[in-house]
């Protein structure tokens, strides 16, 4: 690329996951990155547990998938169940076994299993990987105080906390994935809307190495504690004795700072002698909020500053790197000159649809907690007790499978009605919050495969868009390449010869974007390659009839 100009091509306020992601989207396609981060990101409290199947996916295009699996805390081979019961020492209520898709063993739905890892881990492996990319520089204890924009570029204003010094960056955008306080999106004016602080709730971070062996359930990476006295939640950290613990409902009228957390885990969990050193205090109010816009001219909000939610399903952090990846292919592209003005324009058609959907899954999970599923007589002894546990544990089953089981969630959000999607008049699979159906109805996720030689289809896609043949050879496509090339869009031929995807993608070839969602589907590739390009690199402005017709099978 030329050089701008500018001091860097992007500026992004906020080194938590979404921010590291922006900066890897962008930093493997060659554009400048600065990243700011006023704290040290050392020893936050990892509110953030779960990495999902497509988070693990993006990793895995990265390059940094095992690498993430080799510095886990916990062990590799770690059950990814999860448990109910009245009390670490009490009575098991329900179970659900490869909670999340965590199971490492190979699925044809996806190209990677989810990972239990706290979130401070993710954050380093993300940091590690931004940091070694040309053109990409992480700045701690730096904070972004104000900003301006023009026609051209944006003027930050950056604060070194250590030293006081002040100075002035210019970038052709800026990314706000400063979170739930966000300066960046107080400063565009957007408002964030919806119902505030659900429930004040208090989550501990403490040390107890005996505590895996003085219960009964099994390995697990949570437990749910339901019991009449402190309903709560428990997970580990690592596979030796780091542990949280979560009240999940807080009386308004009690200040955690005054609450003895180690009498708070002893009373949720029936070990009163367990021996516990309490490592980190973190109280927090659940949220349903989503901004009411997501830029302004050049400047982006991302992750927990444009959208908020209760945390139950493990979608927030995943879905704040979704919005990284969707955003930073775009910009990209843009900076690049291969993206039109439409490209940006996008963003937030294709994302909000994506949060509103997530949110309001998180908010059905919220609505049943371990306070909504305690009965009276839950721990009594004799028939009436094991009657009642009975009951709520058949209540489990059936309120809280959506939590555990979220596929259709995690991978079949999709992007039909986007203004670079090019639509092939098809029907768009039904959604589900559990069953997810592979389809490559233009928007979808593009299928996946394990192929004959063990690899992912997904790691022959290319960086930038994808045209793959289902049947056929690479060289039906040679002239729609030479169209690429011609407008500098970057594009990968793919034709894998595996018969098993004509079925599975339903038309003869099938366009893919950088974020593996399929742009455009059909048995013959249309007259006017241009059009088709321009359409979905955003070329084609609102409104313009883009000649693409295809005929989908």
């Amino acid at each position: 690329m030329k050089d701008s100009g500018w001091d860097v091509d992007v500026l992004i306020a906020g080194a938590g996951p979404v921010g590291l992601a922006a900066a890897i989207e962008l930093g493997r396609r060659g554009i400048r990155c600065l990243v700011v981060e006023r704290n040290d990101r050392v020893g936050y409290a990892p509110r953030a547990k779960t990495t999902n199947v497509r988070t693990r996916e993006h990793l895995r295009r990265w390059g940094i998938a095992d690498r993430l699996r080799e510095v886990s805390p916990i062990p590799r081979d770690y059950p990814s169940n999860v448990v109910f019961a009245t009390r670490m020492t009490g009575s098991g209520l329900a179970r659900f076994e490869n909670a999340l898709n965590g199971s490492p063993a190979r699925n044809d739905l996806y190209s990677e299993s989810a990972q239990w890892v706290p979130q401070y881990v993710l954050e380093e492996v993300l940091r590690e990987h931004a940091a070694s990319l040309p053109g990409v520089t992480i700045r701690f204890s730096t904070e972004l105080t104000a900003f301006e924009q023009d026609g051209s570029g944006v003027t930050g204003e950056l604060k070194d906390l250590v030293t006081g010094a002040v100075r002035r960056v210019r970038s052709s955008y800026l990314i706000g994935a400063d979170g739930a306080r966000s300066l960046v999106r107080d400063a565009i004016g957007a408002v964030m809307t919806g119902d505030r602080a659900y429930s004040r709730n208090y989550n501990i971070i403490f040390r107890a190495p005996d505590l895996a062996r003085r219960h009964a359930h099994g390995e697990a990476i949570m437990y749910w504690m339901v019991n009449e006295e402190l309903p709560s939640l428990l997970g580990p950290m690592d596979g030796e004795g780091l542990w949280f613990f979560m009240v999940t409902k807080l009386a308004n009228d009690v200040d955690p700072a005054s609450v003895d957390p180690v009498a708070l885990i002893r009373q949720g969990t029936g070990l009163h002698d367990l021996a516990i050193e309490i490592v980190g205090k973190d109280p927090w109010v659940a949220h349903k909020l989503v901004a009411d816009r997501y830029d302004k001219g050049r400047v982006f909000l991302a992750g927990d500053a444009c959208h908020l939610h209760p945390p139950f399903g493990g979608f927030g952090m995943n879905m704040g790197i979704g919005d990284a990846v969707d955003l930073g292919w775009k910009l990209a592209a843009t900076l690049q000159g291969w993206g039109g003005p439409e490209l940006l324009a996008s963003y937030e058609a294709e994302r909000r649809k994506v949060h509103e959907r997530t949110i309001a899954e998180a908010v059905i999970n919220y609505g049943v907690l371990s306070n909504q599923l305690v009965r009276p007589g839950l721990e009594d002894p004799g028939p009436l007790g094991e009657a009642t546990r009975r009951e709520v544990g058949e209540i489990i089953e059936a309120t809280k499978l959506r939590e555990f089981r979220t596929l259709g969630i995690v991978l079949g959000s999709r992007y039909e009605d986007s203004p670079i999607i090019v639509s092939d008049g098809s029907e768009p699979p039904p959604e589900h919050f559990m069953l997810y159906v592979p389809s490559a109805h233009p928007g979808c996720l593009a299928p996946h495969l394990w192929l004959a030689d063990d690899s992912s289809l997904y790691d022959h896609f290319g960086d930038g868009f994808t045209l793959l043949v289902t049947a056929g050879e690479a060289g039906q496509a040679a002239d729609f390449s030479a169209r690429a090339a011609a407008l500098d869009i970057p594009l990968t031929v793919l034709a894998p010869a595996d018969r098993r995807l004509p079925a599975r993608y339903g038309a003869r070839f099938a366009l893919i974007r950088p974020d593996q969602h399929v742009a455009w589907r059909g048995d013959a590739l249309p007259a006017d390659a241009a059009g088709l390009l321009a359409h979905v690199t955003g070329t084609i402005e609102k409104g313009a009839v883009t000649p693409v017709s295809a005929t989908a099978a």
